[in-house]
């Protein structure tokens, strides 16, 4: 088992290591927890370019001065062209196309996270890097090479016959008709000149400058409904977390469309349970949490969409009564039926916390495996498909309706302990990402693990997530087998996947104790690192 990273004045932790080191070379010219988050995100945006990109979806949890908890909702809406109706007219009359640019149908709204936290820097923490430093080995490293993952190869050859009919795709992920294999230099050069441009001219030309305009031409060759006018209309957020308190820590997460709400709730309703917190690896902590997580599902499918939609506020939703009627519902005896969940998606969560315990809880997605596969020729920006996710029948919580976000998968946690101390976790993974979370989090707060041994411990998952489209009880097959046994006792419908399978997420954490000492742990089953000093 690999041990816990230790540091005093910085530590960043991300499931690439060149962006955990491009988040600790700031802090060491002096910029700030948000300033280094900036760098990392833009950093993973080339460096793991199947999970992310520029042209996805940014959510922010913010430890500020003080403890003061701040978010940014760096999120797109639908375009004013994406009705239920225009789709009908375009043959689609079940389901909006996973690929595509039918698909992209919503504002990229990372880079606009990207400016307003630059915004929060300078104005509450006396930031004072340029964007083109924070840019600048993003850009190095998109116009000189990232040197290929296994797990960018494996995701390239698992999904080019799927994505073969655009071809920019294939111009940029598979060049010279080749996947890259691991080890090979891939470079960027589209990629790189929009990264400079950004550098140059600010954020917003993203969305209200010349770059804007190329794209929003290049999205309506696609297919795209997206406009120039709806990348004109967007500004990313700020927010207030939504917060809940367990025992004496307040934990804090996203705010719809996220599902942070499904992450509290999970958290919650075991709060309210007694008697499975005797094992980290063990049936009765696996049974409660994952009967936690198909209530907190249920409460999920049923209201969580955009909250300019919805009919219960998440504040509503999170209250102490309804918590506890959920949690009356927990056979702790019995698994309760399960079905079809969401649909999978991909990401990636970063955190980084600095020498005054200024932290950010970040992750930045394209939602399914290389998003759209839209790349637009002049830019090199690969388009999200998060739109896709939208239901086409008109009751449900997440019907497509014009200048509408949907429901999101991403949600980043952190929790502000009663001693003072500061947690930062957080996980990609679709459905998976709650789950993991709950997991690497009681094993912390309940049973005592460190970072890396949290996280290096086998995990779970319920349901389907990147690469696993089944619903069923999935555990690595590093579990004891009377764990399995048990549970497939109690009822779950369990099967058995890699021993460090990717499908349960690519987990982080890092901690700062009451006494100023940072300490992170990374997930094996990525490329990830953390980085301190």
């Amino acid at each position: 088992m690999a041990q816990s990273v230790f540091g005093t004045r910085g530590i960043a932790v991300a499931p690439h290591s060149l962006a955990a080191e491009s988040a600790i070379a700031v802090l060491r010219e002096g910029g700030n927890a948000i300033e280094a988050m900036i760098a990392a995100a833009a950093t993973i945006a080339v460096a793991y370019p199947h999970m992310n990109s520029i042209g996805g979806d940014g959510f922010w949890v913010i430890n500020g001065p003080g403890g003061r908890a701040g978010g940014i909702d760096a999120s797109g809406r639908s375009a004013r062209a994406a009705t239920r109706a225009w789709y009908q007219s375009h043959g689609i009359l079940d389901a909006i196309p996973t690929r595509g640019g039918l698909a992209a149908l919503t504002v990229a709204g990372t880079v606009s996270g990207w400016g307003a936290a630059q915004a929060l820097s300078k104005d509450h923490l006396g930031g004072r890097l340029p964007l083109s430093r924070l840019l600048d080995d993003a850009i190095y490293l998109a116009r000189n090479g990232i040197p290929v993952t296994q797990s960018q190869s494996n995701c390239t050859l698992a999904k080019q016959d799927e994505l073969s009919d655009w071809p920019e795709f294939g111009r940029t992920f598979v060049p010279d008709g080749r996947v890259p294999a691991p080890g090979d230099l891939f470079k960027q050069p589209r990629l790189a000149d929009t990264l400079g441009t950004i550098a140059r001219e600010g954020t917003d030309c993203f969305y209200r400058g010349r770059l804007a305009a190329g794209m929003a031409v290049e999205l309506a060759h696609a297919g795209s409904p997206l406009t120039l006018d709806d990348l004109q209309s967007h500004h990313a957020r700020l927010v207030d977390p939504l917060s809940l308190t367990c025992g004496t820590t307040r934990l804090l997460n996203m705010v719809p469309p996220s599902q942070g709400l499904v992450s509290l709730l999970i958290l919650g309703i075991m709060d309210r349970i007694h008697g499975w917190n005797d094992d980290p690896e063990g049936a009765s902590f696996i049974h409660t949490q994952v009967e936690a997580t198909k209530l907190a599902f249920s409460v999920r499918d049923r209201y969580l969409t955009d909250p300019d939609f919805m009919t219960l506020t998440a504040a509503e939703l999170l209250a102490s009564d309804r918590i506890d009627a959920l949690a009356a519902r927990l056979d702790t005896e019995r698994a309760a039926p399960w079905g079809k969940s969401s649909r999978p998606g991909d990401t990636i969560w970063m955190g980084v916390i600095d020498s005054t315990g200024v932290a950010v809880s970040f992750i930045q997605s394209i939602y399914h495996e290389f998003g759209s596969g839209i790349v637009l020729p002049s830019s090199g920006v690969n388009w999200q498909n998060r739109g896709c996710s939208f239901s086409l029948d008109p009751g449900h919580a997440n019907t497509l309706e014009p200048v509408k976000k949907p429901f999101h998968t991403l949600n980043p946690a952190m929790a502000q302990r009663a001693d003072g101390s500061l947690m930062v976790y957080g996980t990609m993974g679709g459905d998976g990402q709650p789950q993991t979370q709950a997991t690497i989090y009681n094993r912390v707060a309940r049973f005592g693990d460190d970072p890396q041994r949290a996280i290096e411990r086998p995990r779970w998952l319920l349901g389907r997530t990147w690469g696993l489209a089944s619903d069923s009880l999935k555990l690595e097959s590093r579990f004891d087998a009377s764990t399995i046994a048990e549970l497939r006792s109690l009822g779950h419908e369990v099967e058995t996947i890699g021993a460090w399978d990717e499908a349960v997420g690519h987990a982080g954490m890092v901690i700062r104790e009451a006494n100023g000492v940072m300490v992170g742990g990374y997930d094996p089953r990525s490329n990830g690192a953390v980085a301190a000093y």
